[in-house]
């Protein structure tokens, strides 16, 4: 019954799939990019754009099986019906669009801003369904296996590869530029990104829709869709071992308020263990990716728009996810694991909300007047004031947009912690603070 409903839902993501194709042809500024080889070769032969998807389809079909030989398996066959049945949609859907025709530039950019979302919106609803994968995806999919290249990168390439085709068949046949316009351009930096929101915004869909590690159509459990991957593995349950008797202090931080000293210090009076730089080793061991790479990626959020853009190609991976989003889910798993095997004190990696459900977890956060960091700066890392206070500034914004983004709350909000301190009281005082709550906490713990 559950593979029922997810292959229904695929079905429905590959009709509004086709219904975004169609009307980003009909905006007449060109196609997205996987569909533009069929576009350009319809405009130029007597057969429809579906029909000319269909053969695209099964030529790549073919070069995966050359590509794949021994790992070419049942299940990719599965990909020459879906492959019909979306050459079809395609067709229906252009004859259903026959209102659209854009008389102005204007028009036509609106119908292409509106098929972008709802072709988004079906891919993520085909990545959602978690079974099957149209052959453009899986001939990238292929590709990254055997050579063993980034999934994103390859994506990329694969997209340009097919734009620079098409629009050399265009000059070919038809001795101009047509069907391969900015249109096409706008296509491939939208949809991936558009359905890695629909993702992230949609998480909570799933669960409702799905029973936890389903298993797909190959017997293997299935994978977390990489749009959704973000979401999902930030609203996992974090008390997995509500039971355990460990106590555990987290510690969120302003740039500058002394956190890591104060955590430190406070461990190793309560005789705990202290988790900060830690994490980096053991989330580089678990993620593939050196310590260097997970420092500069952790808590370090630029922006999130570019990022979703930059990041977009991997809505159509099942196996691989965006570095920055990988190492967040791998810092979860450590933080959890931590939690789960000593008495510690954890600093920052959003670990406040790892564990927010876990009830022998102390949630705090530090936080002290700027001036006051400002001048720790300058005294430990020997910068000048004003580029003290230029540091102090960018690390608050960063930690503030990676935690937002990921948790989707309000960093350093205080009904996210259950002590909120400001560290300019002096750090002997802040840790106190820090050991009386506990105590009180435990007394409280016993008493009930």
């Amino acid at each position: 019954m559950e593979k029922l409903k997810r292959y229904i839902v695929f079905l429905i993501g590959l009709f509004i799939n086709s219904l975004g194709v169609s009307l980003i042809t009909k905006a007449n500024l060109g196609t997205s990019p996987i569909s533009s080889v069929p576009y350009v070769l319809s405009l130029n032969f007597p057969f429809t754009l579906g029909q000319f998807t269909i053969a695209f389809s099964l030529l790549l079909i073919l070069i995966q099986l050359i590509i794949l030989r021994r790992n070419f398996k049942a299940e990719h066959l599965l990909q020459i019906p879906i492959s019909i049945l979306f050459g079809y949609f395609i067709d229906l859907t252009m004859v259903m669009l026959f209102f659209v025709n854009p008389q102005t530039y204007l028009s036509s950019v609106v119908y292409l801003l509106v098929g972008c979302v709802i072709l988004g919106f079906g891919v993520y609803t085909e990545v959602l369904a978690n079974v099957a994968m149209l052959p453009g995806e899986s001939f990238v999919r292929a590709v990254s296996s055997t050579w063993k290249t980034e999934f994103g990168s390859t994506k990329v390439a694969f997209d340009v590869s097919l734009t620079v085709i098409a629009a050399v068949l265009s000059l070919l046949f038809a001795h101009r530029l047509d069907g391969v316009r900015e249109g096409t351009i706008i296509a491939a930096l939208l949809v991936g990104f558009i359905a890695r929101l629909f993702g992230r915004r949609l998480s909570f869909l799933e669960p409702l829709l799905f029973r936890k590690n389903e298993k797909s159509s190959d017997g293997q459990t299935a994978a977390v869709p990489a749009a959704a991957s973000v979401s999902k593995n930030a609203s996992v349950s974090a008390d997995d071992s509500a039971s355990e008797p460990h106590t555990v202090i987290v510690i969120g931080r302003q740039y500058g308020s002394g956190g890591h000293d104060i955590g430190k210090e406070l461990a190793g009076k309560l005789g705990f263990a202290f988790y900060d730089n830690e994490i980096i080793q053991m989330t580089a061991g678990s993620t593939g990716y050196t310590p260097k790479f997970v420092q500069e990626h952790e808590e370090n959020m630029t922006n999130s728009f570019l990022y979703d853009l930059v990041s977009q190609m991997y809505i159509y991976s099942d196996t691989q996810e965006a570095p920055r989003d990988a190492i967040f889910e791998s810092e979860g798993k450590v933080i959890r694991s931590l939690a789960d095997q000593e008495n510690c004190v954890i600093l920052g990696r959003c670990a406040d909300y790892f564990l927010r459900e876990r009830p022998n977890c102390l949630k705090v956060y530090l936080h002290a007047p700027e001036d006051y960091r400002v001048k720790r700066i300058m005294d430990t890392e020997n910068l000048s004031e004003e580029d003290a206070r230029q540091k102090v500034r960018r690390m608050d914004r960063r930690r503030s947009d990676n935690y937002h983004y990921y948790t989707r709350r309000i960093w350093g909000h205080s009904k996210n912690y259950d002590l909120t301190i400001d560290t300019s009281i002096g750090a002997e005082a802040v840790e106190e603070i820090i050991r009386s709550a506990l105590e009180l906490r435990q007394k409280q713990k016993i008493s009930s």
